[in-house]
Parts: structure tokens; C-alpha cells; sequence
């Protein structure tokens, strides 16, 4: 492996447009999800959590849902260039284990791991070159709500004669459906394979479901890596609370989330430059959500947008599905 990684970042992802959305997050009181991701501090907080409370890397049965996606997906493909795009790639684990099965002699697989965070996309990179040639792995660092030009930007960085495995594990709960599934769908073209995880709520009473999976939010190690982004800009821990609760949002087409508020007890002022946020005590700012689907929601919300699911493995424990889908 060389000493240098070439990586594509895209303007969505400039200093310049970061500080636009870190002043958003503030006055909106509504934090974006990259800012949990945005240091190296925060990067390595999140793989740690990952490790520790992720089912796909301590569930077996979660492991084998998603080598059945991966060889159910692998035998739809017999063309001789395969590119797989790796959106939100996050660590690139679960996308690695895939271009391990697409690997076959006398096939070419080309790799782009996809995410907003810079770390991420190199973590992603180093375990994606364990099974791929450096010139076959193109990195790319850009915010997907923010990149208008998506498509394009995704079309040049693999071989264009290649067909396109579109993966996106795990991002769905953390975007408001309304604004990601629009992009999502128009990155895949006809011919394309979409591989689509959720997690889901457990259980028939979809209500009680997601009160179930509260605590695997409501935790230390959650905890630690949620305030990182407040104590960063010198919020203290006694300045308040952070707070676990599930709402339904938006009113009226029947999902719910977990969401994670910091209610200040305190007034703190919070200084980016010369801007200055003053939160009173009693106020309050949203650091994070997280969707909880059922494969019936999966299947409605993506064929509203033109997305087909034409497989889908549950955990037993239900609390994860993984979805192949192709253009409707």
C-alpha cells in the first residue's frame, strides 16, 4: 500500500460550506448528523461504538442476513466490471465483505467509498484495499443532502462501461426521508442494484417496538459520543442534560425515531468566530435522531420515490433489515 491516498472531496465539503452548516446547526438548534463524524476525535469514538452495540458485529444472525444479501446481490451480476459505490461507507466493513464475494477471476471491481467524514472515507479505503487494487478504490469525501450534482460526481469516478452496486447500510434512520430518499433515487439508473439496510422497530405493535430499542440509545458510550460535539465548543457537562425520548415525526405518515436533546439548566454562550449563539437555561438543542422502520414502511417510502425492493432479509430479532432493490 502506498504512503499517500488520493481522495476526491467535493465543494459540498469545503471549509467554507462546513462553517455554513456548523452556523446552521447552531441557529436552527438542530445539529446536522456529520458534525458527529467530523473530527478524527469523534470518528474514532463512533467505530468504538459501533464495535461494542452494533448487532452486525456482535449478532451472528445479523452477520448471516447480510452474507445472504451479499450472495443474493452477487448472483444478479454477471457482467465483466462491476462498481460498487459505497454511500455513507462509514468503517467500509459491511462494503468490504461484499467486494470480497464480488471478486471472481476475469472480473473487474472497482470501489468509491462514499461519506461525509474525511476519516471515514480513509478507514473505509484501508479495508477496502485488503481485497482491491489502490488504482480499483476511488474515495470520495461529500455531504449527499449538499451535493446537487450527485449523480454526475458518482458517474465519473468509476469506469462508465461498468454495472453499479449502490450500497446504503445504516443511513437511512438519520435523514429525514423526505430530503434523502429523492437523492437516493436519483443516483440509481435502470440496470442498477441497490443493496438498502434499516433498522427496524421489533415486534407487531410498532409503538411498543421502538420503546423496546430505546436503550440501545440511552447509553454511556452513546452518550460520550454525542456530547464530544457540545463539549468541542466548550459546552460544559454540568451546563444541562442530554435527554433520550421517541417522537413521531413528520405528523402523519406513521414513523418514529429516537431523538437525543440537550435541555440547558444553565445560560451558556457558544463562540464560532465572531458569531455568538446564546442558549438560556431551559432551551434546548437537538443533537441526533434515528428512524425506525418496518419492512412495510421500507417498501411504501422507497416506491413512492421509483425504488422496487425485490428481496429483503429480517434478523430474527427483527430489529434489522436488508433490502435489494432496483429501479421500479
Amino acid at each position: 500500500m502506498s504512503s499517500l491516498a488520493t481522495v476526491a472531496i467535493h465543494a459540498s465539503q469545503f471549509p467554507g460550506a462546513v462553517r455554513h452548516d456548523l452556523l446552521a446547526s447552531l441557529r436552527t438548534r438542530r445539529v446536522n448528523h456529520k458534525f458527529h463524524y467530523d473530527s478524527i476525535k469523534q470518528t474514532q469514538k463512533w467505530l468504538a461504538l459501533h464495535q461494542t452495540c452494533s448487532p452486525s458485529r456482535n449478532d451472528p444472525d445479523c452477520a448471516a442476513v447480510y452474507e445472504s444479501a451479499f450472495a443474493a446481490a452477487v448472483a444478479r451480476f454477471n457482467a465483466p466490471r462491476i462498481h460498487v459505490i459505497g454511500l455513507g461507507c462509514g468503517g467500509g466493513q459491511k462494503d468490504t465483505q461484499l467486494l470480497k464475494q464480488l471478486i471472481t477471476p476475469g472480473k473487474q471491481t472497482t470501489y468509491t467509498p462514499c461519506d461525509v467524514s474525511t476519516a471515514m472515507v480513509l478507514v473505509a479505503r484501508s479495508a477496502a484495499l485488503a481485497v482491491l487494487p489502490e488504482e480499483n478504490c476511488f474515495p470520495l469525501v461529500c455531504d449527499l443532502l449538499s451535493t446537487d450534482d450527485l449523480p454526475a460526481v458518482v458517474e465519473r469516478r468509476g469506469p462508465a462501461e461498468a454495472a453499479r452496486l449502490i450500497t446504503f447500510f445504516g443511513m437511512i434512520p438519520n435523514f429525514e426521508p423526505a430530503q434523502i430518499l429523492p437523492r437516493l433515487a436519483s443516483l440509481v439508473r435502470r440496470g442498477d442494484a441497490l443493496l438498502f439496510s434499516a433498522n427496524l422497530a421489533p415486534g407487531s405493535d410498532y409503538n411498543a417496538g421502538v420503546q423496546r430499542i430505546l436503550p440501545q440509545y440511552d447509553n454511556e458510550p452513546t452518550r460520550d459520543w454525542l456530547m464530544t460535539f457540545l463539549l468541542d465548543l466548550g459546552v460544559g457537562r454540568s451546563d444541562g442534560e442530554l435527554q433520550f425520548c421517541v417522537q413521531e415525526f413528520p405528523p402523519g405518515i406513521g414513523l418514529k425515531r429516537i431523538e437525543a436533546n440537550f435541555h440547558f439548566t444553565i445560560p451558556r454562550t457558544i463562540e464560532i468566530e465572531s458569531e455568538k449563539f446564546e442558549f438560556e437555561g431551559g432551551s434546548t438543542i437537538r443533537l441526533f435522531f434515528s428512524y425506525r422502520y418496518t419492512p412495510q414502511l421500507v417498501r411504501r417510502l422507497l416506491g413512492e420515490h421509483g425504488i422496487e425492493v425485490q428481496e429483503q432479509w429480517i434478523t430474527k430479532s427483527e430489529e434489522e433489515g436488508v433490502f435489494l432493490c432496483r429501479r421500479g
